[in-house]
């Protein structure tokens, strides 16, 4: 799919969009599972093709099916959601190439320590009024303050898997 998509503003659709996170735990024995239920976020697209945009998630809204597990991810072990309530990711500069892959270079903020990320995401759905990215990609949550690990438990890397679906604001 070769496409160009339409300048201008857009919105993401949160209805449609998904942000989801795995890691191994307990030694790599067990992988946690959990989305985000409050994702919002924008962007727009200049003249020249290239892209700007902010993604937001509620960290307090992380679920992974365990109320007692979410409870000590909202705490201070780990995202400590009283002090800082959003991770966010600013794209500084997204580029379509001809093969529907968007090199997306941005800032990733959690626990308000912020880490550039450049990360390849695909462009699965496009038209005048809607497209959908897809992305997976991986983050050091020791980079972050994440770094609570009861008996090494925890190790290796998250990884992030993401779509967005954008709607054109009208002009």
């Amino acid at each position: 799919m070769t496409v160009a998509v339409e300048t201008g503003l857009w919105q993401l659709d949160a209805t449609a969009s998904t942000v989801a996170l795995q890691h191994k735990t307990m030694w790599g024995l067990v992988t946690v599972k959990g989305a985000f239920a409050g994702v919002a976020g924008q962007g727009e697209v200049g003249p020249d093709g290239s892209a700007v945009g902010t993604l937001t998630l509620d960290a307090a809204f992380l679920d992974t099916k365990n109320a007692k597990r979410d409870t000590h991810l909202r705490s201070k072990d780990f995202f400590d959601t009283d002090n800082h309530p959003e991770i966010t990711f600013v794209v500084r500069g997204a580029e379509l190439r001809q093969d529907s892959t968007v090199q997306v270079v941005g800032q990733l903020t959690v626990r308000g320590i912020s880490r550039p990320q450049t990360l390849v995401a695909r462009l699965t759905q496009a038209d005048a009024d809607a497209l959908t990215l897809d992305a997976e990609f991986t983050v050091d949550r020791s980079e972050f303050g994440l770094g609570w690990n009861q008996l090494g438990m925890i190790k290796g890397l998250t990884a992030v898997t993401t779509k967005l679906r954008f709607t054109r604001t009208p002009a």
